[in-house]
């Protein structure tokens, strides 16, 4: 399929009411950018390129004008099965990624596979100065590092960083969160002052207590320890 011809096949999949929702919901994108075509059809669509054409012609042409495509790039991307093009791929795409949506569905199967060789790409995504960027490197320690590869220290690490951004810290307090649910005793000392910023905090403490994977018990000791230190 030819740029064009997925172009064509995204308006043709659209939907205007979709579109209207998805616009509130992805404030970083401007309107006349969302089509409004809903998450399955765009899965099926990344596999139809994949089969029909292979992804390399669509994957190298950057930057896209619309947000599908940007969607259907994270998508074709996530199903690359060799490691080094992976990350190599996925490291060019990055700083074109415009939103929270594209940067959260990027999951690439291949980065479970050698978790040691993903940490210092993950580490250079951190310092980036672009905000999905760096989005994007906490996701990957949450997605991978919080179970048997689990070290504090990358605790610390994500407890570090310090961003004006709206969606840097939200997904700061998604990690945290998560490590409540997951590492409790190792992540509920990042609740005492001066840890974590107090918009992260209270954000961590609102995830954790939505959480269906925390206990009632602890989310009590959470909203305590949580609560007191923003006081």
């Amino acid at each position: 399929m030819t740029e064009q011809e997925i172009v064509q096949e995204l308006f043709s999949l659209s939907e205007d009411g979709y579109q209207t929702f998805q616009s509130h919901l992805i404030p970083t994108v401007a309107p006349e950018a969302i089509l409004g075509v809903r998450t399955p059809a765009l899965r099926d669509l990344a596999k139809r390129i994949r089969k029909e054409c292979g992804s390399e012609a669509f994957l190298s042409r950057l930057p896209h004008r619309y947000f599908e495509e940007n969607q259907l790039h994270a998508f074709l991307l996530s199903e690359i099965v060799d490691f080094d093009r992976c990350v190599t791929e996925v490291s060019r795409f990055l700083p074109f990624v415009d939103n929270w949506a594209t940067c959260d569905q990027m999951s690439p199967r291949v980065f479970r596979r050698d978790r040691a060789a993903l940490l210092p790409h993950i580490e250079r995504w951190i310092a980036s100065p672009k905000t999905y960027t760096v989005r994007y490197g906490i996701k990957m320690l949450m997605d991978h590092f919080l179970d048997e590869d689990f070290d504090p220290r990358y605790l610390d690490r994500v407890a570090s960083i310090r961003s004006e951004e709206y969606y840097v810290n939200m997904m700061i307090a998604w990690y945290f969160a998560t490590a409540l649910a997951k590492r409790y005793e190792e992540a509920l000392p990042y609740a005492e002052e001066g840890r974590l910023p107090d918009f992260v905090r209270h954000r961590t403490m609102r995830k954790a207590l939505e959480s269906y994977r925390i206990s009632e018990e602890r989310k009590r000791c959470i909203r305590e320890r949580f609560s007191e230190s923003v006081r």
